[in-house]
């Protein structure tokens, strides 16, 4: 079991004001998106102590444990009064927890070392999809296979993510043209030879909605595999509160559960809460596309939001060779505690 060490306020303090450089370097799963495009907050859902919790992107499937735990009545059963945030582009996880404004939200494993590394005391305490969801998207009637065929084909991606950094150093993006990524579908769908940045439960539905079958390169097949959906807070919140910290994940690890068995109610609150034209098949597919991810071969139900020790090492260790974090800021212990999920 791992326990968050203790930092003086001078170092927390520290924190806070580096949280803030993670404005523009780390945002969520960073997907593109129109910035006049705002989104509503679920509040005041549940009687009880008040809660936020942000998210890191526009609310979707892979924010569907907290929606649904609010929406069926786990958390006010909780004890909890829950407001969720949404979030997008340039959303700075980081500094809404260390600064207090949120008690609770939810990123990617590789954003809590990136996190640490900035000197932000962010904690991971759940994980509720144990597979990453980032693929590349291809044409199923191109020549890309495998990522060694990516050479010579334009690649639509946001950069700064650290999976680009592990592809470069692989030698898989030599001779690839790397262009922004548009938020949108038109380019793969127009154009064999262009792939697409995505995630496994989102943009495929999108292109076999207008008549295009994909094929999905998964960056899991490759070793790159972070946790994702990750429930995240402060190492001070944990020590100040644990036994507030332990009732919020228990709730948010139920209304995972409830989630990928009937997500109906979940879904209901996406769709009230998502102004950026989600809709209730997207959403549908998501979770049969989820379930597997959350729920590998070999987990059941019960064990939704499980870590472990090797899968923290050995991405720090993977973020450090790629000189994305430091072996003297960032302890693979320190990243995340399962003294909430034992």
């Amino acid at each position: 079991m791992n326990s968050p060490k203790t930092r003086p306020a001078l170092a927390r303090f520290q924190s806070a004001i580096a949280a803030w450089v993670l404005l523009t370097f780390v945002a969520g799963c960073n997907r593109p998106v129109d910035s006049s495009a705002t989104s509503s907050a679920v509040s005041g859902v549940g009687v009880g102590t008040p809660v936020t919790a942000q998210l890191n992107w526009h609310p979707e499937a892979e924010h569907g444990g907290l929606y649904q735990a609010a929406a069926d009545g786990t958390m006010g059963n909780a004890g909890f009064n829950l407001e969720i945030r949404p979030g997008g582009v340039g959303t700075p996880i980081a500094s809404e927890l260390v600064l207090g404004r949120s008690q609770f939200a939810i990123a990617n494993a590789d954003d809590v070392v990136l996190y640490r590394q900035q000197g932000a005391d962010v904690v991971a305490v759940l994980a509720a999809l144990q597979d990453h969801p980032r693929c590349i998207v291809a044409q199923a009637a191109s020549d890309v296979k495998t990522f060694e065929d990516l050479a010579g084909k334009t690649f639509q991606c946001g950069g700064g993510r650290p999976y680009l950094s592990f592809l470069k150093a692989k030698g898989l993006l030599d001779n690839v043209r790397q262009v922004p990524y548009q938020n949108s579908i038109a380019a793969l769908v127009s154009d064999p030879n262009t792939v697409i940045q995505g995630y496994s439960f989102a943009e495929p539905l999108l292109a076999r909605e207008q008549g295009v079958e994909v094929r999905l390169l998964m960056l899991s097949d490759l070793g790159w595999n972070p946790y994702s959906s990750v429930l995240v807070t402060t190492g001070e919140l944990i020590r100040k509160d644990p036994e507030m910290v332990r009732k919020f994940v228990a709730a948010t690890r139920k209304g995972w559960q409830n989630y990928l068995t009937d997500g109906t109610l979940g879904n209901d609150f996406i769709l009230a809460a998502n102004t950026q034209g989600m809709s209730r098949p997207a959403l549908e597919f998501g979770i049969q596309a989820m379930r597997p991810l959350a729920i590998p071969d070999g987990v059941s139900l019960e064990q939704v939001g499980r870590m472990n020790a090797d899968r923290w090492n050995t991405l720090v260790a993977q973020m450090i060779e790629l000189k994305l974090a430091d072996a003297d800021k960032v302890i693979a212990s320190e990243c995340y505690t399962t003294q909430f999920i034992e």
